[in-house]
Parts: C-alpha cells; structure tokens; sequence
C-alpha cells in the first residue's frame, strides 16, 4: 500500500532531552525505508516560520544518538502563538511541499501541533521532557538519563557531607512536577524529598526525619527539593539551619540535568516512538501523541492527550514515607 505521506519535517521544540536525537534518527531512517523524504526544520518553531531547515539523509543522522541535546536545535517561539505566525508556519509547510510534520517537546509541542493539524497539516507528537510530566505518557524521553545525572552528582556530594557531617539540600529540575526528585529520592536513600504536589508540614516532614536519623546514628543528611517547591531549596535550607541548627549546604543541580549522552533507556524509547511516529502518519492518521502506557507503546488524539492529568507514582511516594519516617501512612 502506498504511502499517505511522502515528505516528512522534523523539529524539536522546548526545553531539550536527551534522546531527541535519537528519535530525530529513528524518524529519518524510518522514512527512508519507507520511501519517504525527510526534512529537518531547526529552532522549533522560530525556524518554521523563517523557513530555517534542512535535508535529511541516511548519513546526516548517523552516530548521533550517543549524543546529548538536538541536532535541529531547540527554541520557544512567541511569534508562533499569535494567528499571523502561524500562517506563516503553515505557508513554510506549503512551500517545501511538507505532507507531515513530527514535533518533538512537550505540552506546548502539541499545542502548536494542534494548531497546524486544525489547518490541515498531518502531524504527530513525541514527548520529550526530563520532567516525565506528560499526562498521557507513563514516560518521557530523556528522563531517565537526567534521573541518573542527577544521582551521580548526589553520590558526589553525598561523600563530602558526610566528611564534614552537614545536611545537603539538592534541587532538581522538574518545573512544576516532582516526578524527578521522587525518583532520585528514592535511589539515592534521600532524608527528605519535598515535591510541589503536596503541600509541606516543615515539622512532620522535614524536622522530624532528620531527627529520626540522627538519632538512629547518622550525622549527614540528604534533602532533595524539586524547583516547584515554594521558596525553593534556600528557602528550605534556611529553615532547616533556623530550626534544627544544622550546617547546611545548598546545591542547585540546575540545567547540568538536561545534557549528556542519552541512557540506554532513552535511546530505545526515542528509537521505538520514532519508528511508531513513522507508521502512523504512513497509515494517514494524524493528530496523535505517541505514549508509552507501561511498556507497550500507543497513541493518543492530541487534544484528547492534553486534557489528560498526571500523578505523581504512588508507590514511589508510599516507599519514601515509609523509609525516610516522614508521616506515619499505614501500608496495606
């Protein structure tokens, strides 16, 4: 069966992930197999609608999923949420005879998706986020390798306030989602991991873990705080120092998280959502979101996926209570 699509472009969109460019290479090799042409537009948006692009081979996207950040570089375009860029996104498509366009970012990807697939556009979207916090997918590309970026540098820092028996406050990246400091709390053996889902009982949460620690023998402690939490990790650290007279340091991992050479993880969930991307617009679907639900991979309308919510894991937090000896949740 002929295919429905036969130019593709490509871009990335938003903050980068690790991983991207791994799809970016699942996307064209899949294309190419499938006899179709694939053009990259670079800076997101911004570059679709100053017509920023360019061809894509076999060869062009050879050994760069080892490789961290994207190849089509990243950016956050005003101009694009306004009608007039947009026409101008959609003109761009028309000019370089674009069938599809795959978009690569998170939520304010498949925004601008939305608006090209309304004017007639195919298009899919893949989530790439360190966050995780797409509500329709279980896992986003480019989370694992931050999760463990993150560990090695609490590791490090874990073997110096422990020389000097002080309490380290390490925020993580995760905008207004705690799925990353769950995650590393629960791998490195955190004190306390304080996410801006739930609102913080200082006393109940922090005050007394530490506590508890310190009394069982441990003179170092190890806070973790995701970026969302009000006042931050200096806020937290201020308390703690205020309250419990603690020497405290405060380490802001910061964007060091988002960069890197992809996992394997990322890399296979980038190849694998690159190729799905690929067999759906072939098949003459458009509008959809590919998602990882556990481990199959789907997808999902994209203004169905963007109304969807996401928790955070509920077992992740159920085992952080119960071995940092924060509030007392029976397990059933």
């Amino acid at each position: 069966m002929e295919s429905a699509v036969h130019r593709i472009g490509i871009l990335t969109s938003g903050g980068d992930a690790p991983g991207m460019n791994a799809v970016i290479r699942s996307v064209v090799r899949t294309a190419l197999h499938s006899g179709m042409e694939c053009v990259g537009v670079r800076r997101g948006y911004h570059g679709l609608i100053n017509g920023d692009f360019l061809p894509l081979g076999f060869e062009s996207v050879s050994d760069i999923s080892r490789r961290g950040g994207t190849m089509l570089y990243s950016a956050r375009s005003k101009e694009f949420m306004e009608p007039e860029g947009q026409e101008k996104a959609i003109s761009t498509c028309k000019l370089l005879g674009l069938d599809a366009l795959v978009g690569i970012g998170g939520d304010g990807t498949f925004r601008g998706l939305l608006c090209l697939a309304q004017a007639g556009i195919s298009v899919v979207g893949i989530p790439g986020t360190i966050d995780n916090d797409i509500a329709c997918s279980t896992y986003t590309i480019g989370y694992d390798t931050a999760c463990n970026t993150a560990l090695e540098s609490i590791d490090r820092l874990r073997d110096t306030m422990k020389s000097h028996e002080r309490c380290s406050v390490v925020e993580v990246m995760g905008h207004h989602a705690g799925h990353l400091a769950v995650a590393v709390g629960v791998a490195c053996g955190a004190t306390v991991v304080l996410v801006p889902e739930h609102q913080t009982d200082f006393e109940a949460e922090v005050a007394e873990p530490i506590r508890r620690a310190r009394l069982a023998g441990r003179t170092h402690f190890m806070i973790i705080v995701a970026e969302g939490v009000p006042n931050g990790a200096y806020g937290v650290a201020h308390r703690i120092r205020e309250e419990l007279a603690l020497e405290t340091r405060v380490t802001i991992l910061g964007h060091v998280q988002r960069g890197g050479s992809p996992t394997s993880r990322d890399r296979m969930m980038a190849t694998y959502m690159g190729y799905e991307a690929v067999r759906l617009l072939a098949q003459g679907k458009s509008c959809r979101v590919v998602a990882a639900k556990g481990d199959d991979i789907v997808d999902y309308d994209i203004a169905q996926a963007l109304e969807m919510t996401k928790g955070l894991d509920p077992r992740g937090m159920e085992v952080l209570r119960a071995l940092t000896g924060g509030r007392q949740d029976p397990i059933s």
